[in-house]
């Protein structure tokens, strides 16, 4: 991507940094299609957040390295924290992921308006640095066996940098495809659900490779993803261009205003956003239907292996009564559900979202509540039933919508309240993910726990969950059904708009393209090889990783 087809020339750019918004505005011959995936270069190494917990058990070993060596029963908290003697354990290293949700939800709430300002390089780049960064740390931790080194490290500075990561591509993608927002914001969060698909193989490759009589190899594999991702990630973030004010695409007529299908051509700024019952309802619609599906994405293997015990083998027994070896050809099964559900995940994140375009935002997540109340319904049936191949179906589906959530909802904000500050705006609507975070796990461990402790059959302990689940749903369609129009009062006036356009540093851009914006600027590539390079570049990685995927999911099929 040649920095002469993205950095208008002319006044402006004197005097600017590398990593300036100033230079990331596109001019002629930049091609849109471009910037998908440079989007991808930033989720695809981020969403590994989703696959961290392939290093758990080697490092619950990396002192004792052949098993582990438990720590002293008394030993403080304080203590343990700084301990080199003992090996740390798999729920200390569990609470990596909390910090990696709860820090990415800050990040993103709290730097979403300065992101719009500083553009998506700079906060590309800066992701980059922490997220990379905080691996770095995380090899040192590993190396001198430092556990609140770990959590500081890839937990909290990683955490930041997955905040910034997640958003830094939303508000320029929806800019560039104002007539296909759902697409395009689905395609770069399906990367974030397909990093850990290409991440976790990777990632048991190098430790496997670095592996030594004296290491496990999980430091040296950190310091080795750490630099891989920090050129991908790089990449990226020279890769984003920004369109100018008041571009759009060559033949495209915005659709007249229309309140029924309630979007706006107006904007709101991301501080009153907050403000508005639009944006508390579509808070609770993203967070219940994260709810019901995150769950179950930390549950699905012992779910499966719970629900049909011996029938996956062909066994008539249930769980209790199957040998060692029978467990373990059903975890492998069990291993198997899992990847195919990441796959539903991924996949539904660019079709639901692509699928909103036609359907509408409304009706899209009308579909999830309505389609995922009926099937949660039906899994206790088809549990009890023996249907193993509509159960899984079922979930794959489930966990479709659970991707199809994330991805829609950024051109739902920008159907409600505008593209200017849409970008922040989701970062503040990203919150909602981290209380599903505690509320979906909460849910389904807890429910599973008080049954089995009440003398439940291990497969029922669902049904009540399912249930649940069901209620929370329609909860979910309510709020859905409540979200209308954003009042006048909360839109900029076209003083506040213009002063916030000058904040954003849009205004050389405007008068510099004035005559490129009134040809409709031409979205030609002057090098269409590059379009091809750029996709390879995402490509072929995310081919690898639903290669490996499928691979381990065949055996549900043998």
């Amino acid at each position: 991507m040649s920095e002469s087809a993205g950095v208008l020339t002319g006044n402006g750019t004197n005097g600017v940094g590398l990593l300036d918004k100033e230079r990331t505005f596109a001019g002629p011959g930049f091609n849109r299609w471009l910037v998908p995936p440079a989007a991808l270069c930033i989720h695809l190494c981020i969403g590994m957040a989703y696959g961290f917990s392939v290093f758990w058990l080697p490092l619950s070993r990396a002192v004792g390295l052949k098993q582990s060596i438990a720590c002293p029963a008394d030993m403080s908290f304080f203590t343990h924290l700084f301990t080199t003697t003992c090996d740390w354990k798999v729920s200390e290293l569990g609470w990596m992921f909390t910090l990696f949700f709860v820090f990415l939800g800050g990040a993103a709430a709290i730097w979403g308006g300065w992101l719009e300002h500083a553009g998506p390089r700079k906060a590309g780049f800066v992701a980059a640095l922490c997220w990379c960064g905080g691996l770095v740390i995380g090899a040192l931790a590993v190396y001198t066996h430092q556990l609140w080194l770990m959590w500081l490290g890839p937990g909290m500075l990683g955490g930041i940098g997955l905040g910034l990561g997640y958003i830094s591509p939303v508000s320029t993608l929806i800019k560039w495809f104002p007539d296909r927002r759902g697409m395009a914001t689905g395609m770069a969060i399906m990367g974030f659900g397909g990093g850990a698909m290409i991440g976790a193989p990777l990632a048991d490759i190098l430790m496997k490779h670095f592996a030594t009589p004296t290491s496990v190899g999980v430091w040296e594999t950190f310091l080795a993803m750490a630099a891989i991702y920090f050129v991908f990630m790089t990449m990226g973030a020279f890769g984003y261009r920004i369109p100018v004010p008041g571009w759009k695409p060559k033949g495209w007529t915005p659709p007249a205003t229309n309140a029924r299908a309630m979007i706006t051509t107006r904007h709101v700024h991301v501080n009153v956003a907050p403000k508005t019952p639009q944006f508390w309802l579509i808070w609770w619609v993203l967070c219940l239907n994260v709810t019901a599906g995150i769950g179950i994405i930390g549950m699905a293997s012992p779910m499966l292996q719970e629900v049909f015990a011996g029938k996956l083998i062909g066994v008539n027994a249930i769980f209790n009564d199957l040998t060692p070896v029978q467990k373990g050809q059903i975890a492998a099964i069990a291993a198997g559900f899992t990847g195919l559900l990441s796959l539903f995940n991924i996949a539904g994140r660019f079709v639901w979202a692509s699928a909103s375009d036609y359907l509408g935002r409304k009706p899209t997540y009308y579909t999830f509540f309505v389609l995922g109340i009926i099937l949660y319904a039906s899994a206790p049936w088809s549990g009890h039933a023996g249907h193993i191949a509509l159960f899984v179906l079922a979930f794959g589906v489930i966990l479709s919508m659970y991707g199809g959530g994330f991805a829609t909802v950024p051109a739902y904000l920008a159907d409600m309240f505008g593209t200017q500050m849409v970008g922040a705006i989701h970062g503040r609507l990203i919150t909602a993910w981290s209380a599903a975070g505690i509320f979906g796990p909460v849910i389904v461990n807890y429910l599973r726990e008080y049954q089995l402790d009440h003398g439940v059959a291990r497969a029922q302990v669902y049904d009540i969950t399912a249930y649940v689940l069901c209620g929370l749903l329609a909860i979910g369609f309510i709020c859905n059904w409540m979200v209308k129009p954003v009042a006048d009062k909360y839109f900029m006036t076209d003083a506040e708009l213009e002063a916030e356009r000058r904040l954003a540093h849009e205004a050389a851009a405007r008068s510099a393209s004035e005559v490129e914006r009134a040809k409709n600027l031409d979205t030609t590539p002057s090098k269409p090889w590059m379009i091809v390079l750029a996709w390879l570049v995402v490509g072929v990685p995310l081919a690898w990783g639903v290669y490996t995927t499928l691979e381990k999911a065949w055996v549900l099929f043998q």
